[in-house]
């Protein structure tokens, strides 16, 4: 057992052992980038707290109080139940117009912007004699309201203008919901109508947070959107039918019909519509998906692969060139590897993902390349690792770089790395002893085989 615990395969388990160890403070390092993650997005939440948060906003929906005759049971008496009915317009239509800034707390930044809305909505008069002739329940009309759903009401900055068939009115506050989100109301009588259709017009400015979302309340949906925002992510059930994007800002324009979603134009409060007007939800996020800790934790993934391959190099020149190198050495030397990832995530915060990345690897392989140079006693081999170490951190970035073909092209590096390890390990003899003098003169017989 004295012997064998000196070969080769002894020292090859054994620095196995040591890579598997550096996972500790691999997972450190994630749990820090999603410690940091975290506080960024309480960061975000403090900007939206006095602002506005990321929004939501809807067409005005047409709402009825009803009254429902239940059949009696047994001897019970017959009673009445109040309920509700809900409808939509036949059109909607939404010019958007944002103008945006960056807010900073602390280090962390988050845009914000100001959306000028202007909405016209028409509910036609021959959809609400029909709803209401197919109702079961008796409608309330001189108590019915349209209400405006909206994500974060403390963004609802003004409202610019209001008229319902061309007379001016007020929104109310309610503590009824739509759905998920809050409301503001308009009371409406439906019996003064006398058959006529209902015209809204309205024109509002809401402030919010990183996102605006839009709402196709109607059975045709026309939005317009622009904005000074060069990097949008258009997001949702649907995407643009038109969009430019430029340096200078984006523009889009969508069309939706009630046949692209998954309900209808008329409910009742017994329809349980939450889910499925949260997935109907279409807009624009003004920030880029991939931020710097989403490719720190991309980085990480490959930590353990890049101190495995690392560990290797070192192992290949202590057998090659018959040098000792001591396992509190190869620890030293994984501790420096698994430090990049903490110098990556501080400096990309500060100076962005690119730069951080360049300035932690250039770092990392100097001192690892010193530190060979001084173990390994040969400045060629600490040369030739420091330049080994940044040819990996090279093909990482392209890793993280090309997300569409980053599994292809890490499969091909893996395959050549280890074909590679292949043909330098023909010839060793893995049975052999470690040899236990430094001394480069002695004859390699011992580990490496007959040629």
């Amino acid at each position: 057992m004295g012997k064998w615990t000196q070969s080769v395969t002894a020292k090859v388990l054994g620095i196995g052992v040591l890579a598997l160890l550096m996972t500790i403070p691999l997972l450190q390092v994630r749990g820090l980038v999603s410690e940091r993650q975290q506080l960024r997005e309480g960061a975000i939440a403090q900007i939206a707290q006095g602002w506005g948060g990321q929004q939501v906003l809807g067409g005005p929906v047409l709402v009825v109080p009803t009254q429902r005759l239940l059949a009696p049971e047994g001897q019970a008496a017959p009673r009445w139940q109040a309920g509700s009915e809900s409808m939509l317009a036949d059109t909607l239509k939404l010019d958007v117009a944002m103008t945006v800034e960056t807010r900073s707390y602390g280090i962390y930044t988050a845009p914000v912007f100001v959306a000028t809305v202007r909405l016209d909505a028409r509910f036609r008069a021959q959809d609400l004699a029909q709803y209401r002739r197919a109702s079961n329940a008796t409608w309330q009309g001189g108590k019915a309201e349209l209400r405006l759903p909206v994500g974060d009401l403390r963004g609802l900055q003004e409202i610019i203008e209001l008229r319902i068939n061309g007379q001016p009115a007020r929104f109310e506050s309610s503590a009824d919901r739509l759905g998920a989100w809050p409301n503001v109301v308009v009371p409406i009588d439906l019996d003064a109508l006398d058959g006529q259709p209902i015209d809204v017009q309205l024109g509002l400015k809401l402030a919010g947070t990183e996102s605006l979302q839009l709402l196709p309340l109607a059975r045709s949906t026309d939005v317009a959107m622009r904005a000074p925002w060069g990097d949008p992510s258009f997001v949702g059930a649907a995407l643009p039918l038109e969009r430019t994007v430029d340096a200078n800002g984006f523009s889009a324009r969508w069309h939706l019909l009630d046949l692209n979603r998954s309900y209808g134009q008329h409910w009742t409060d017994r329809d349980d519509v939450r889910s499925v007007l949260a997935a109907s939800t279409f807009g624009v996020q003004l920030y880029q998906p991939v931020d710097v800790y989403q490719r720190n934790v991309r980085a990480g993934k490959y930590g353990l692969l890049f101190i495995a391959m690392t560990f290797v190099a070192f192992f290949l020149c202590e057998v090659l060139k018959r040098l000792r190198v001591h396992p509190v050495q190869y620890l030293l030397v994984g501790a420096a590897l698994a430090t990049f990832y903490v110098v990556l995530l501080a400096l990309s915060e500060q100076i962005g993902f690119g730069a951080a990345y360049a300035l932690a690897a250039v770092a990392v392989a100097v001192l690892v390349g010193g530190y060979a140079m001084a173990v390994l006693r040969a400045r060629r081999a600490g040369l030739l690792l420091g330049g080994v170490l940044g040819l990996i951190y090279a093909m990482l970035y392209g890793l993280i770089a090309a997300e569409q073909y980053a599994l292809l092209i890490g499969a091909l590096v893996l395959l050549a790395m280890v074909g590679l390890m292949m043909y330098l390990t023909r010839r060793i003899d893995w049975y052999a002893y470690v040899p236990t003098s430094s001394d480069p003169t002695e004859p390699p017989a011992a580990i490496m085989g007959k040629s």
